[in-house]
């Protein structure tokens, strides 16, 4: 079992509640979908959905997806939850964003690969990943892909823990350098890879992709978010119709967490 498995099968429900505590994030990345996403019943594979947040809310709204994850502990979390909404996933597959051999090529009409790309450290690995996802879509098929942005971790300390930027100068130093940031011994996530805004749209197109968008999942409220997340109706819906629009302003992508890459597969 690799790190990263373990780390997402020690608690599913914290990730499941990741996105009720970042609203912002999830509501702005739900508009995504919805401008761009094919009528349903279109065939979505969400290849690293953990515990289905993004599966579930697509299968409510007439999507046949397959939820596909490294943790079988998300997944078995996912089914409680589709359960609960009185929802029906096409499938529950465990495995490796790498490796998505068991589906057909030019199967999905569309991908989510909104989690694995931070997840693996070495170029090579990250473009597997993608280029698997590609090959399972149809032609002019779309994909979502998400990254954590490179300054996301400093940001991160300049909130919770301002010493890390001397405690921690090496790996700081190794972030800056080639974005990548080992797990702390009993830390809270696992090595990862952060992305450069710069580094994202020549990636995805060097494998086939023709971009059409690259949104900051949290508009200009990232690490500001807690009175945001408070509201509702009106105001709240007024903040996400400002961050979806603001998020697409290249100047905010480096001062977000989590940017989304919206792509079509170009013929080749």
């Amino acid at each position: 079992m690799s790190e990263v498995e373990r780390f997402y099968d020690r608690n599913p429900r914290y990730e499941w509640e990741r996105l009720e505590r970042h609203r912002t994030e999830f509501a702005v990345t739900l508009r995504a979908l919805e401008d761009h996403l094919p009528a349903p019943p279109a065939k979505v594979l969400d290849v690293g959905g953990g515990p289905g947040r993004y599966a579930i809310e697509l299968a409510r709204r007439g999507y046949e997806v397959i939820l596909f994850d490294l943790s079988r502990g998300c997944l078995e979390l996912a089914r409680e939850k589709a359960k609960e909404a009185g929802v029906t996933l096409a499938g529950y597959e465990h495995g490796d964003a790498t490796d998505l051999s068991r589906f057909a090529d030019e199967e999905f009409d569309t991908v989510l690969l909104m989690g694995p790309l931070y997840h693996l450290l070495e170029e090579g690995d990250r473009r597997r990943a993608i280029r698997e996802a590609r090959r399972v879509l149809k032609p002019e098929g779309l994909i979502f892909a998400a990254f954590i942005t490179r300054y996301a971790p400093i940001r991160w300390a300049a909130k919770y823990e301002p010493s890390w930027i001397i405690d921690q100068r090496k790996r700081l130093e190794g972030l800056l350098a080639s974005g990548q940031l080992p797990a702390c011994p009993g830390g809270g996530f696992t090595d990862a890879w952060f992305a450069h805004p710069a580094e994202i749209e020549p990636l995805m197109e060097g494998e086939g992709f023709e971009t059409l968008e690259l949104i900051a999942c949290e508009g200009v409220i990232s690490m500001i978010e807690e009175k945001i997340n408070e509201l509702s109706g009106e105001p709240w819906e007024s903040w996400v119709e400002l961050n979806y629009r603001l998020g697409k302003d290249p100047s905010i992508h480096g001062a977000a967490e989590h940017l989304l890459y919206v792509g079509r597969k170009r013929r080749r």
